[in-house]
């Protein structure tokens, strides 16, 4: 047996015995919620009806990229569905709209000469706050070159669009725009999964503040998850749009690296998020690993 055979056949032992990752039912099913001194679950490692021999095989194949039909459960295809996720909601998110990927049922790739590798894919995207699930058809092109570029993604999911959060969105603007005192946060969720109820917009926001984020840095090697927000700090503006500066984890699940990045974003319910800085932090490295993590 390869060594890298054994060291997956260790890892999956960890799936069901580390007492390091704990389901929290506080949290939003489809983002991972941790401390920043916790490694977060993975769809993987929670999908205990996918088989060794699977698994396997995608760990032999991680340096070949297949073309034709995929899997649904390889990572070609769970990553460039995961990559979809993040496209919906830098269109559509909002406080009370978070898009999740629920489930692939089909992918195909295919090389496009000069241009890079292109995904079709059938798969289920679920809006979590009203817990609806739809059906969606969707393609992402990862560009060639070496170059860090972001996929180009087309999706359909009308449905969910059709969720209507007007009223609830009109009533949070207000009651940031008029506080007394600018809000500020830190550690959502908390390292018990906990996030106080008033202070779940505010981790929403975030969400899709990092969705332009992971969009942006993602590729057919990456595999992006929200981890935690460090803190928020919402800034004074004299226009309509409130400003936010975040400073959020991100667990990069390939790697198994957590990442840190500040955020400088704006929102109403008009205009949606718009993230107008991006910067990655100095490397944390107490963070990395939980002390009791196998």
């Amino acid at each position: 047996m390869s060594l890298r055979i054994v060291v997956l056949l260790a890892v999956l032992s960890g799936v069901t015995g580390s007492p390091s990752v704990t389901p929290r039912p506080e949290a939003d099913s489809a983002f991972t919620t941790v401390h920043p001194n916790s490694v977060p679950e993975t769809v993987e490692e929670t999908e205990l009806s996918e088989t060794l021999d699977i698994l396997v095989e995608e760990e032999a194949d991680e340096d070949v990229m297949a073309t034709g039909e995929l899997n649904p459960n390889h990572y070609q295809a769970q990553r460039a569905a995961k990559v979809v996720q993040h496209y919906l909601n830098t269109r559509y998110g909002s406080p009370y709209r978070l898009l999740g990927l629920h489930r692939v049922h089909s992918g195909n790739a295919e090389d496009v000469e000069d241009s890079g590798r292109k995904y079709q894919l059938e798969i289920s995207v679920q809006e979590i706050i009203s817990n609806t699930t739809e059906k969606c058809s969707a393609e992402v092109l990862f560009p060639s070159g070496g170059q860090q570029r972001s996929p180009q993604v087309q999706a359909s999911c009308e449905e969910l669009l059709k969720i209507n959060t007007t009223a609830q969105e009109e009533a949070l603007y207000q009651q940031y725009k008029m506080n007394k005192s600018l809000l500020s946060a830190q550690y959502l969720p908390d390292s018990y999964g906990h996030i106080d109820p008033d202070m779940k917009p505010l981790w929403h926001l975030c969400i899709v503040a990092s969705s332009f984020l992971m969009l942006n840095e993602s590729s057919e090697n990456t595999l992006y998850n929200m981890a935690q927000v460090a803190n928020i700090t919402q800034l004074a503006t004299e226009n309509d749009q409130l400003k936010f500066d975040c400073h959020v984890l991100l667990h990069e699940m390939v790697s198994q690296e957590i990442i840190h990045w500040k955020l400088l974003f704006t929102w109403s319910p008009p205009e949606g998020v718009k993230v107008q800085q991006m910067e990655q932090l100095p490397h944390c490295h107490h963070c990395e690993k939980p002390p009791n993590t196998n």
